[in-house]
């Protein structure tokens, strides 16, 4: 049995002691946060869940640990051998000193954090102020999906009962109240940048976002005119009395909670309306003067408008935030296009998790909202106006030049263009002579991945193209290359993974249209999402076939490719086109390959195709040869993973984690992980790509694709990654990391004690340089138009 790590004391945090035992550090962030006063009132606690009957269960972080989820029993029968293998691992593990239980730092708090390092960005005077403004948005929107998804996630299972201890140590019940608590305090700095710092900085450079009662008379007349045309036709006012029940608040709608009186009775009456959410949510009042729409339907004389012969005696915003994760129960779905579409639905009468109202309200309107929402005063949070700034994204839109990053407009791929001809390059030529690594949004997506596609649709001589979709843009040119395909008679299959979260009615749009126009489509494996970003075109070259395949780190969206860093690689390997083929039988029909060549592939041989290489890396350390691990991702959760980077950094292999978002290891733990550095970037665009390089004894083995070091990416979805093979290639995404991981790169790094610290200047105050910036630069010095 895993022994339990003491309390951190001396001998001094992060050391061993002369027993070996690792210590770990204190994390403030697994800390246990108690019931506490905030400035809304007391926490009401819930009520205790009952406890669950004791079972004996495996050391956390194993992969027996989490063995049921390996993969979902409509899908076992196609991995009968599975267990062997776990056991096998296990097996290899025993050999080494049991890991010191608490190693693992709160996925939760560490999904925060990340929040955070997207606050300090719009919080940064150095960042460019409408980008400033852009990064409160983001963040905005970052926090409305975490409560919608994992915080509404954990308060339905501690309700159910089903709820568990975490990997970090905490109770279900301690892990909601520390949200509560963080969350609180990053959205009140989150307003407070807002209000004391990017609002006046706006106003200074022409931008004015005003209240009404900041406007002229002429502003108002002008707005009065707007409300009367186009705002009050679509307002619905809702009483709330004994003939009309409290209405049902959708989620993520912006509401006003209105109280008039009857002049006649006297008496007090509460009503609701909802802010229409297809008008714009900052209304221009003159030029640069903009007000928000709940202000304009809120003046005195539209509410009139709205309750006339009644006295308005006080109105205020407020926004609730509701469970919109998706549950579809697949194998008893006939349909799951129509179960699926059913389920959205029902996603708008998911129960509340966050109650947004403005600080200035009155007690007993706000007890009201409390008691007829059933929210607990602890999931209420009073903020100073306006709510919602995701509105700032329209701020963002505005033509302003100078107040945003720098133009940057990608180019050709150098591979793929055309020196001396105006013409598109013939893609499948330049295949022919090499493989081509793309690196968006520096190297341009429409020029590379979607010609392809858009080439191969137009090309007679291409037999069939095969296709994974995940996420795509609402006017996708990639669906219409399918569609022109599949209507010139090849064959055209796409993998559509309508579970996408928040992209579901999007891509059942889509599948529909691609239904329409002759496409196979279908849904992939029951249980398991189809989050592979992988293309297959087949070519009738001569007397063969050849195959020309596209393995990518990022979706399908010609529009995110311009804001999100992402990898791809076209080739035309034989091996490579030969494992897509395998792998898209597999999906569309009965397979039960399992193994690949120069693919690893979830739920069955990545993560163990990872540990074994991470195991690799310590022999070869052992031997004396060249030995690293550098791994680049969104998230990094996984224990298995975790635990077998500690054991490489033990012994004595450096371990390199470039993580955009969540981290739940402890980097810096001496006796445990010393070796490991985690570091996290964070910029003008999305670091999405997926990296993985190990030393391999002086023969560099490098890996990309879509997967990251999570228990949904490894258990439950089907995830690709595909073998770098060419020296270039290999050199040039090490390259990559030792730049994001170099200490003269600005970046965040992560403490034993799961703190972030920023790190963007040198010892003389001076900037550190910027890795999006130094990439951008590279490509505009390949054109000639670098910065001086």
């Amino acid at each position: 049995m895993t022994p339990v790590v003491p309390e951190p004391s001396p001998p001094p945090e992060g050391s061993a002691t002369e027993s070996g035992t690792v210590r770990l550090p204190p994390a403030r962030s697994d800390a246990p946060v108690s019931p506490a006063t905030g400035k809304n009132g007391s926490m009401r606690q819930h009520e205790t869940q009952a406890e669950a009957p004791h079972t004996p269960q495996p050391p956390v972080g194993s992969i027996a640990a989490h063995r049921q989820r390996a993969v979902a029993p409509a899908v076992s029968g196609l991995a009968p051998d599975l267990d062997a293998d776990l056991d096998a691992y296990e097996e290899a593990q025993a050999d080494g000193a049991p890991l010191p239980q608490g190693r693992f730092l709160d996925r939760e708090r560490s999904w925060l954090a990340f929040n955070e390092r997207v606050l300090e960005l719009a919080e940064d005077p150095d960042t460019p102020l409408l980008e400033r403004a852009n990064f409160l948005a983001i963040f905005a929107s970052n926090l409305d999906e975490f409560f919608m998804v994992r915080v509404a996630g954990l308060k339905r299972r501690i309700a159910t009962g089903v709820a568990t201890r975490s990997a970090s140590g905490l109770q279900p019940r301690e892990v909601l109240e520390m949200i509560w608590a963080r969350s609180r305090e990053l959205m009140a700095r989150h307003a407070a940048c807002y209000h004391e710092d990017v609002a006046p900085a706006l106003a200074g450079e022409g931008i004015h976002l005003v209240r009404w009662q900041e406007l002229t008379e002429k502003e108002q007349a002008r707005l009065f005119t707007l409300f009367r045309n186009q705002i009050f036709p679509v307002l619905t006012p809702l009483a709330v009395d004994p003939a009309h029940p409290f209405p049902y608040i959708s989620g993520l709608s912006l509401n006003l909670a209105v109280v008039v009186r009857n002049p006649v009775s006297g008496h007090r009456h509460f009503a609701r309306v909802k802010v229409p959410p297809l008008l714009s949510r900052f209304l221009e009042a003159s030029p640069g003067r903009y007000v928000p729409i709940e202000d304009v339907i809120a003046a005195p004389t539209h509410l009139e408008e709205l309750f006339p012969g009644m006295e308005i005696l006080e109105h205020h915003a407020f926004r609730i935030t509701r469970n919109e994760d998706l549950e579809v129960e697949e194998d008893d779905a006939e349909n799951l296009l129509q179960a699926l579409e059913k389920e959205l639905m029902r996603r708008r009468f998911g129960p509340p998790v966050r109650l947004e109202v403005e600080e200035s309200i009155d007690r007993e309107v706000l007890d009201l909202l409390v008691r007829e929402l059933k929210i607990s005063e602890a999931e209420v949070y009073p903020l100073p106006g306006p709510l919602d700034l995701t509105g700032l994204f329209r701020i963002h839109s505005l033509d302003r030049p100078e107040l945003k990053y720098p133009k940057f407009i990608a180019g050709t791929h150098r591979d793929l263009a055309e020196v001396e001809s105006a013409s598109p390059p013939d893609i499948f030529a330049a295949l022919r002579a090499r493989d081509v690594l793309l690196h968006h949004p520096y190297d341009s997506f429409s020029t590379s991945v979607q010609a392809f596609l858009e080439q191969a649709a137009a090309d007679p001589d291409v037999l069939a193209i095969k296709q994974t979709l995940y996420r795509t843009s609402g006017d996708s040119p990639i669906v219409d290359a399918l569609i022109d395909a599949a209507e010139s008679g090849k064959q055209v299959l796409v993998l559509v993974e309508i579970k996408a979260r928040f992209d579901e009615h999007a891509n059942i749009k889509w599948a529909r249209k691609l239904e329409e126009a002759g496409c196979h489509v279908v849904y992939g494996l029951v249980g398991l999402k189809t989050h592979c970003k992988l293309s297959l075109v087949v070519r009738q070259e001569g007397e063969t076939l050849r195959r020309y395949s596209h393995v990518g780190t990022g979706n399908y969206h010609p529009k995110t490719a311009r804001l999100y860093e992402d990898l791809g690689l076209l080739t035309a390997d034989p091996q490579v086109g030969a494992d897509l083929s395998d792998l898209f039988n597999r999906l569309s029909g009965y397979s039960r390959r399992e193994t690949y060549r120069r693919l690893l592939v979830a739920p069955k041989s990545l993560r163990d195709g990872l540990v074994s290489r991470i195991h690799k890396e310590i022999q070869h350390h052992r031997a004396g040869r060249p030995a690293f691990i550098r791994i680049k991702v969104n998230s990094m959760v996984d224990e298995a993973v975790i635990d077998a980077l500690y054991r490489a950094s033990q012994a004595g292999v450096p371990v390199d984690v470039w993580v955009r978002g969540i981290c739940a290891i402890r980097p810096g733990v001496t006796g445990l992980s010393e070796n490991v550095r985690v570091r996290s970037i964070l910029g003008r665009f999305l670091e999405h790509s997926r990296v993985f390089a190990f030393g391999n004894g002086g023969e560099p083995e490098v890996w990309i694709g879509s997967a990251d070091m999570m228990h949904r990416n490894l258990d439950r979805r089907i995830e690709a990654l595909v073998r770098v093979v060419d020296p270039g290639h290999r050199a040039a995404l090490n390259r990559l990391l030792d730049t994001g991981m170099s200490d003269s790169t600005a970046s965040w790094h992560l403490g034993p004690d799961g703190e972030w610290t920023r790190h963007a200047t040198d010892g003389d105050g001076g900037p550190l340089r910027n890795v999006q910036e130094m990439l951008i630069d590279a490509r505009r010095r390949r054109r000639g138009t670098a910065t001086p």
